[in-house]
């Protein structure tokens, strides 16, 4: 260390005139930064029920469309002038970019069709008049046309049940065919926004937007005013830290260096080719707040060293030679558990991961070797020593009734509290929800438009965006073989009385309706034909553009459209759809029939939940090893590694609690915040650990040594800690409800490891020292 200070300090010039021309350069970059949003980027394209999606989203509508539901204010639809209205709005939505036009489905599409028994015969044709236009349509026109489409079953489909909305449904490509360039689905929700609900939407007509892609874009509006919070945060901090440090020249420093290294973080993500995802709007702070965290370590210890006579050079220089260790320690032990975010094989977590990743080894230069570079020429103040001292005298003493922990008979009764904290907060993550917790997205407010959009369409359809697809693969033209519709019709049954669904589409069930149409509409043929010549006859008016099967009827998937996507509606539909292949009968016997979950927006999320479930314990099981790694290595005692990890054991577990508590589901937006605030925790305990470890060399004991630890730095850990409470709290009041939720996580996750390291820490030091007196550091 005395090598590496001498080298450092003897080049200080020279390494600050390198760091501020990259700061420029990289400011430069961090400017060029852009927000991208992907859906196959939110997704686990590994999963089974993904590679599902993958391989027939040229076949079967998918999970990736945006419903458009045109609502009549006052009225039913069935009037000209509405359906002028829906015409515009059918044909603004087909040409958006990214709409694969085949498969916009509306009242105006020449594939909705009706199939009527007439004098004449059989008659099949589409539901508008090909002689009528949105500009030639009449009252006497649209009396035809509702007609039509309630003899053609779309109520419930494109027709609200109380007839007083309509809908079109488009599926998205994720590439643009001709162009070969990836979908901005930003600029498609501005487009939305723009081009559809505020050009239509008047004081006749309501437009009512869902899908991913309107989701996002939400997402993305809403993650805009972290700008605004983010400063407010930056505000309060540098306001506390100040009010702490009393210097406005070290306050500065501290929080310069702390933003210095999001400027590094920017630029270097744009060079990597990366943009910023609207679900990891939170990260550049959470990479602010550990700069913080360090940076009050650092200016505490100088401002230390000045009230002690030093000049601002000999200060900076005794801060970076015994800080630079444990500050390493802490950054690499973090980075090291953020690395393992990128064990969760969906790409926005592994994005993510990258992203904190980097962020907190740079960390390691601004905040370590940068901030006591700056300090060393700061200008000497004798008043600031005096009246530095003065301040920290009140907190000193309270410190010192604190330090009272170590005593042993204290440190019982803490280790006692902590058995039962950490019991009850186990049980109850026991509880906790992978997954929405509520009907609506948990990203929002319960009242943001996006989800009283997804609230009135279920209500009003029976379809919605939740949907999920099960892909029946049969042997070739299983759709006019007897035996294989019987099945798939057994099925929808089965899965239309799933508690959660609202309703089943499939061939079997539309060629049962079919059937009696082809019998006067008599109700006693509403069933499956027989024969094969029958089945031609009935399947002949669905083609793969309704969906309900492909080109060779290899494929009859089967649409289940859900009530919501709670967590629990999701686990109910997939362990029935796996139930009725596991044990009917028929369904096992046919050897060449297959039931393979899953496409749809439902089958997605399933199969999000499922990699989140299983990679959870793993990824937390990896960030605690290398976490022990690493305090082996730096301080070769294995009382060491439970001192600094127990009370980080209990601070995310008591995290889990909390967000059981709050009804928050660990999601792709929520579980990374988790293990980020988890790593962040361990930093306190690694600064208390490691100075109670200087001052046992002097010859002090446990109880001693961290009463002491305790006056030198505890003030600064808990400054540390409630300044970040204080600042992300300020996220409650968010228009986003995952930045309120996040706030909330991470100021009660900055509060619990704070309060744990300081009474936890010492209470077992204190036991393990008088249960293993003669126990020596491992070497």
């Amino acid at each position: 260390m005395r090598f590496v200070e001498l080298i450092v300090f003897k080049a200080r010039l020279l390494i600050l005139v390198l760091l501020a021309v990259f700061t420029a350069v990289m400011g430069y970059f961090a400017f060029e930064l852009r927000m991208e949003a992907g859906f196959l980027k939110q997704v686990p394209t590994k999963h089974e029920y993904v590679q599902t999606f993958l391989r027939y989203q040229d076949e079967v509508p998918g999970a990736n469309i945006i419903l458009v539901a045109v609502k009549a204010r006052e009225g039913t639809i069935w009037n000209a002038a509405f359906l002028k209205r829906l015409a515009e709005v059918t044909e603004e939505v087909t040409f958006l970019p990214g709409v694969r036009r085949t498969t916009v489905h509306s009242l105006w599409s020449t594939t909705t069709r009706v199939t009527e028994n007439t004098e004449e015969g059989i008659n099949s044709y589409p539901v508008v008049p090909r002689n009528v236009t949105a500009n030639s349509i009449t009252d006497a026109d649209a009396a035809i046309i509702r007609d039509r489409a309630l003899n053609g079953g779309h109520k419930g489909f494109l027709i609200s049940n109380d007839q007083t909305a309509a809908l079109i449904i488009a599926e998205l490509q994720e590439l643009d065919p001709i162009t070969d360039q990836k979908l901005d689905y930003l600029d498609l929700a501005d487009r939305l926004e723009a081009q559809v609900r505020d050009k239509f939407e008047d004081s006749h007509t309501q437009i009512e937007i869902i899908g991913f892609a309107k989701f996002i874009g939400d997402i993305a509006d809403g993650a805009s005013s972290v700008a605004i919070f983010f400063a407010l945060a930056f505000v309060l901090t540098t306001c506390a830290v100040y009010i702490y440090i009393r210097s406005i020249q070290l306050t500065f420093l501290a929080v310069f260096c702390s933003l210095v290294s999001v400027v590094w973080q920017f630029g270097l993500l744009h060079l990597m080719d990366r943009s910023l995802d609207p679900l990891a709007v939170l990260v550049p702070f959470l990479v602010y707040a550990i700069g913080v965290s360090h940076g009050v370590q650092q200016i505490n210890m100088i401002a230390t060293g000045i009230s002690a006579g030093q000049s601002s050079y000999e200060a900076a220089r005794t801060t970076f030679s015994r800080l630079l260790i444990p500050g390493s320690l802490a950054l690499i032990t973090d980075l090291v558990g953020f690395g393992t975010l990128y064990l969760i094989p969906i790409e926005v977590i592994q994005d993510l991961a990258i992203m904190a990743s980097l962020g907190v080894a740079l960390k390691i230069v601004t905040n370590l070797i940068m901030l006591p570079l700056i300090a060393s020429y700061l200008p000497h103040d004798p008043a600031f020593g005096e009246r530095y001292l003065k301040w920290k005298r009140k907190p000193e003493s309270v410190m010192r009734f604190v330090g009272r922990v170590a005593k042993p008979r204290n440190a019982i009764v803490v280790l006692i509290i902590f058995v039962l904290l950490l019991g009850l907060s186990i049980n109850e993550t026991r509880h906790r929800n992978i997954g929405d917790m509520t009907a609506g997205f948990s990203e929002l407010w319960p009242d943001a438009r996006y989800n009283l959009d997804v609230e009135d369409i279920v209500t009003r359809f029976s379809i919605s965006a939740d949907a999920l697809i099960v892909v029946v693969e049969t042997p070739a033209d299983g759709c006019i073989d007897y035996k294989t519709m019987k099945l798939v019709d057994r099925f929808s049954w089965e899965m239309r009385n799933v508690d959660g669904v609202n309703s089943v589409r499939s061939l079997p069930t539309s060629v049962r309706e079919t059937a009696a149409i082809w019998r006067e509409g008599n109700l006693k043929w509403v069933g499956l034909p027989q024969s094969e010549q029958e089945l031609i006859q009935m399947t002949s008016p669905y083609d793969p553009s309704s969906g309900l099967l492909n080109e060779t009827c290899t494929v009859l998937p089967v649409v289940i459209y859900m009530n919501d996507h709670k967590a629990k509606s999701i686990e109910t539909v997939i362990a029935a759809v796996k139930h009725f292949a596991a044990t009917d009968k028929e369904a096992l016997a046919r050897k060449d029939v297959t039931f393979r979950l899953a496409m749809g927006g439902i089958g997605i999320m399933a199969a999000t939940n499922d990699v989140i479930a299983e990679n959870e314990f793993p990824m937390l099981f990896w960030v605690y090893i290398a976490i022990i790694s690493l305090v082996l290595l730096a301080y070769r005692d294995w009382r060491a590694v439970i001192c600094c990890c127990m009370p980080l054991l209990l601070a995310t577990f008591l995290g889990y609690w909390f967000m059981t508590a709050l009804d928050i589901g660990l999601k792709v937006s929520t579980l990374p915040v988790l293990v980020l605030a988890t790593g962040i925790g361990v930093d306190y305990a690694f600064y208390i650990y490691s100075r109670m470890k200087l001052l046992r060399a002097e010859g002090m004991s446990v109880g001693e040594a961290y009463a002491t630890a305790l006056q030198q730095i505890g003030v600064a850990v808990v400054v540390t800690g409630l300044t970040l409470a204080v600042g992300v709290s300020t996220w409650a009041f968010s228009g986003l409800k995952l930045q309120a939720d996040m706030g909330l996580l991470l100021s009660f996750m900055f509060l619990v490891n704070m309060i744990a390291a300081i009474f936890f820490l010492p209470a077992f030091a204190v036991t393990l020292d008088k249960l293993f007196p003669q126990g020596r550091p491992m070497r």
